[in-house]
């Protein structure tokens, strides 16, 4: 007989900048145990699913107590008896039958919560593995029907800006991604090498305060303009001996710098005696990314252009698509129907995966099928908010995404998928297959 859930328990407790989160214990009838936390993102786009917050003065209005509520009165009860391997029917019972909110781009988690929900569905798909006995990944990979596990390679956010850090720099996140490696392994060697030799160019150019960390691991020196950020990599990269084999990644969340208003991009966004003068079109941004691209070893970009504007995201991807892969996050938000619209308008050439943007494992699947399909390549990512929980290291090996982005080789939270990953490929052994080059397309569609 399978084996059931008997208990479901959420609390509060606090992520990696001090607010709180939702976190669920879950208990079977065989007496295995398994708990999953949620993390929470700073910028965060406007399709996203809704994170309940409580409102009001206690925490800054952070508390998460009616979500919590929502799992120990609502999700919780409704849940006992049902087996834990069956993650989709779940999953779709809380997010259809049990919560049922829908708006233009399908279920929106408004009644109780994508916070409520994801805790509840992460620690079931941990439950689930528990009781057939199966590394985690092994059972995200089941659910997805896929049959080839990869080792993503890492994408270490290593300079902040944007939302992320106090300097004057537009663009929120500069990336290294050593696809050089053989193996994990030596893409955290190679990761951490020219982390250590960043900081110090850093220090030589900054001085001592400049290496303090942002959110993410990442430095935050003053740094004037983007190009200054790229050169800092690349001669970190040389130094540490890794040309031509670590690339760059950019994650320009430029949602941050739009205004709507005018329909241009701001690159001065963040100076109080802000005169207007570095406003720049679509078009002039576009061009901008395409002589980064032609003069450092760009690989990887990330929401080059707002949420809205598919028109220019749809350009860029035309003209140089082939080379760089064109990622959707604040665009996309890990939702199936805004990714059917991005692969049918040919938007953007790679999806990012994050769970608490759409609030359950199986919509989180099926939007990684649908993208892997259309011929698009996968980064898993973390949040700026984040919690020891490792949950996305196995799902980016199960889901062979391919790539994964979760911070800096630096700070605990961050840390502890990068570890879960080193602990993943030791016990895979032989069979450990590391993505590499081939990050963009690491499988065969499934």
């Amino acid at each position: 007989m399978a084996a059931t859930i008997v208990s479901i328990k959420a609390r509060q407790i606090f992520d990696s900048r001090g607010n709180l989160t939702v976190e669920v214990d879950v208990e079977t009838s065989n007496g295995r145990k398994a708990r999953a936390a949620v993390p929470s993102g700073a910028s965060t786009g406007v399709y996203e699913a809704l994170e309940l917050r409580d409102g009001g003065s206690d925490y800054l209005g952070k508390a998460v107590s009616k979500a919590v509520a929502n799992v120990n009165t609502i999700i919780g009860p409704a849940l006992i008896g049902k087996d834990p391997t069956q993650q989709t029917a779940i999953d779709n019972f809380m997010v259809q039958q049990l919560d049922g909110t829908q708006n233009e781009w399908g279920w929106c988690k408004q009644k109780l919560g994508a916070n409520a929900i994801l805790a509840v569905s992460l620690a079931v798909c941990k439950a689930g593995a528990e009781v057939l006995n199966i590394p985690l990944y092994r059972h995200i990979a089941n659910l997805a029907g896929n049959k080839k596990l990869v080792l993503p390679v890492p994408a270490f956010n290593v300079i902040n800006g944007g939302s992320h850090a106090g300097n004057k720099l537009a663009m929120q996140e500069f990336m290294i991604l050593p696809t050089g490696a053989s193996s994990f392994k030596e893409a955290m060697k190679m990761g951490v090498e020219v982390y250590h030799n960043l900081k110090s160019v850093i220090k030589k150019k900054y001085g001592q305060d400049a290496t303090n960390v942002g959110d993410e691991g990442g430095f935050a020196p003053n740094i004037q303009e983007n190009k200054e950020g790229l050169e800092l990599l690349k001669t970190a990269i040389a130094k540490a001996g890794y040309t031509g084999k670590v690339v760059i990644g950019m994650d320009v969340a430029a949602s941050e710098f739009y205004g709507s208003a005018d329909k241009t991009y701001d690159l001065n966004f963040k100076e109080e005696k802000n005169d207007g003068s570095q406003k720049i079109s679509g078009d002039a941004l576009k061009d901008l990314y395409k002589s980064f691209v032609s003069e450092y070893p760009i690989e990887s970009i990330e929401d080059p252009f707002d949420q809205d504007d598919w028109e220019h995201y749809s350009k860029l991807t035309n003209e140089i698509g082939t080379k760089v892969q064109i990622v959707g996050d604040d665009l996309l938000v890990t939702n199936p129907k805004r990714v059917a619209k991005a692969i049918k308008e040919k938007t953007c050439n790679a999806f990012l995966l994050k769970v608490n943007q759409i609030g359950s494992v199986t919509e989180s699947i099926e939007a990684v099928k649908m993208s892997k399909k259309a011929g698009w390549g996968v980064m898993a990512s973390h949040r700026s908010g984040e919690t020891e929980d490792t949950f996305i290291a196995d799902l980016s090996v199960g889901l062979a995404t391919g790539q994964i982005k979760t911070g800096a080789p630096c700070r605990s939270e961050r840390l502890a998928k990068y570890n879960q990953l080193l602990r993943i490929e030791e016990e895979l052994g032989s069979d450990a297959i590391y993505a590499g080059a081939s990050f963009r397309a690491p499988v065969e569609p499934y």
